[in-house]
Protein backbone atom coordinates (compact mmCIF):
# COMPACT_ATOMS: atom_id res chain seq x y z
CA UNK A 1 0.00 0.00 0.00
CA UNK A 2 1.76 3.44 -0.56
CA UNK A 3 1.85 6.22 2.28
CA UNK A 4 -1.01 7.75 0.95
CA UNK A 5 -3.98 5.22 1.67
CA UNK A 6 -1.92 5.30 5.15
CA UNK A 7 -2.84 9.13 5.97
CA UNK A 8 -6.13 8.32 8.03
CA UNK A 9 -4.56 6.26 10.34
CA UNK A 10 -4.72 8.00 13.53
CA UNK A 11 -5.15 5.80 16.60
CA UNK A 12 -3.92 2.53 17.89
CA UNK A 13 -6.83 0.90 16.50
CA UNK A 14 -6.54 2.33 13.08
CA UNK A 15 -2.87 0.79 12.90
CA UNK A 16 -4.17 -2.52 13.94
CA UNK A 17 -7.24 -2.76 11.62
CA UNK A 18 -4.76 -1.74 8.98
CA UNK A 19 -2.42 -4.48 9.70
CA UNK A 20 -5.21 -6.92 9.68
CA UNK A 21 -6.01 -6.42 6.20
CA UNK A 22 -1.81 -6.48 4.95
CA UNK A 23 -1.76 -9.32 6.72
CA UNK A 24 -4.82 -10.73 4.96
CA UNK A 25 -3.44 -9.33 1.49
CA UNK A 26 -0.63 -11.36 1.58
CA UNK A 27 -1.61 -14.16 2.58
CA UNK A 28 -3.77 -14.59 -1.05
CA UNK A 29 -0.59 -13.31 -2.29
CA UNK A 30 2.11 -15.31 -0.97
CA UNK A 31 0.17 -18.65 0.81
CA UNK A 32 -0.58 -19.43 4.57
CA UNK A 33 2.04 -17.19 7.38
CA UNK A 34 3.55 -20.74 8.28
CA UNK A 35 4.22 -21.74 4.76
CA UNK A 36 6.20 -18.49 4.07
CA UNK A 37 8.02 -18.06 6.77
CA UNK A 38 9.05 -22.07 6.71
CA UNK A 39 10.41 -20.80 3.21
CA UNK A 40 12.12 -17.71 4.26
CA UNK A 41 13.92 -19.84 7.42
CA UNK A 42 15.06 -22.24 4.88
CA UNK A 43 16.76 -19.97 2.77
CA UNK A 44 18.23 -17.77 5.80
CA UNK A 45 19.30 -20.94 6.82
CA UNK A 46 21.11 -21.94 4.08
CA UNK A 47 22.32 -18.32 3.20
CA UNK A 48 23.91 -18.16 7.10
CA UNK A 49 24.97 -21.75 7.35
CA UNK A 50 23.32 -21.99 10.87
CA UNK A 51 19.37 -22.90 11.16
CA UNK A 52 16.78 -20.11 11.46
CA UNK A 53 13.15 -21.07 13.00
CA UNK A 54 9.84 -19.21 11.67
CA UNK A 55 10.28 -17.14 14.96
CA UNK A 56 13.49 -15.62 14.22
CA UNK A 57 12.16 -14.94 10.64
CA UNK A 58 9.21 -13.08 12.33
CA UNK A 59 11.51 -11.04 14.74
CA UNK A 60 14.30 -10.05 11.83
CA UNK A 61 11.47 -9.06 9.79
CA UNK A 62 10.28 -6.52 12.66
CA UNK A 63 14.09 -5.41 13.14
CA UNK A 64 14.43 -4.92 9.76
CA UNK A 65 11.16 -2.57 9.83
CA UNK A 66 12.18 -1.07 13.25
CA UNK A 67 15.83 -0.15 11.71
CA UNK A 68 13.64 1.85 8.51
CA UNK A 69 11.59 3.57 11.18
CA UNK A 70 14.72 4.87 13.25
CA UNK A 71 15.52 6.58 9.13
CA UNK A 72 11.77 8.05 9.44
CA UNK A 73 9.57 6.96 12.53
CA UNK A 74 6.54 9.13 10.57
CA UNK A 75 6.72 6.43 8.27
CA UNK A 76 3.05 4.99 9.06
CA UNK A 77 3.52 1.56 6.47
CA UNK A 78 6.37 0.95 8.71
CA UNK A 79 4.66 0.59 12.13
CA UNK A 80 1.35 -1.03 10.10
CA UNK A 81 3.89 -3.63 8.67
CA UNK A 82 5.97 -3.96 12.41
CA UNK A 83 2.34 -4.89 13.94
CA UNK A 84 1.94 -7.03 11.01
CA UNK A 85 5.11 -9.10 11.38
CA UNK A 86 4.12 -9.31 15.14
CA UNK A 87 1.11 -11.15 14.91
CA UNK A 88 2.51 -13.41 12.45
CA UNK A 89 5.34 -14.35 14.47
CA UNK A 90 2.54 -15.00 17.55
CA UNK A 91 0.89 -16.97 14.81
CA UNK A 92 3.80 -19.22 13.66
CA UNK A 93 4.66 -19.76 17.30
CA UNK A 94 1.38 -21.96 18.21
CA UNK A 95 1.82 -23.80 14.79
CA UNK A 96 2.67 -27.20 14.84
Amino acid sequence: MSKKSHENLETRFDFLDEAKVTVADRGEEYGTVAENFSRAALIWSAVLGKPVTREQVALCMIGLKLARLSYDDKAADGWVDVAGYAACGGEVSKAE
